[in-house]
């Protein structure tokens, strides 16, 4: 499968992931992310990674240099919800699904993003 497409699928797993843990924090559906954390409160943080998201996905993830900026800011915003930090959380056995699955669409990202970025241009 070409890549600008499995990374539009890794940004879909991104955007549905953070779009559910928005609405079970919303709802207040156990497990949901607390509401802030030191930094931040967390609603807002989610809008932005879901708007990195899905400006990667419209800006092509892969062909475009702005959807490969949008592709690493999307993964790395998808990291701190989704991170390794999260093996040592409390509710990871409520919540190893969305952590593993996020954790492969952002490493996946991560890579097709620096590839595309750090590749020479063809004349």
């Amino acid at each position: 499968m070409h890549t600008q497409r499995l990374s539009q699928i890794a940004l879909a797993t991104l955007i549905i992931l953070q779009l559910v843990m928005l609405l079970s924090l919303m709802a207040g559906v156990p497990p949901h992310p607390p509401a802030s954390i030191k930094l931040f409160a967390i609603a807002p943080f989610i809008a932005v990674a879901i708007s990195a998201a899905v400006g990667a996905y419209i800006a092509e993830p892969v062909a475009s240099r702005t959807g490969q900026i949008l592709s690493l800011l999307a993964a790395l915003c998808a990291l701190i919800s989704f991170g390794p930090q999260k093996y040592v959380d409390v509710q990871f056995h409520l919540i190893w699904p969305a952590v593993i699955a996020g954790q492969i669409a952002s490493a996946f990202l991560i890579v097709m993003a620096i590839r595309a970025l750090t590749r020479k241009p063809q004349h």
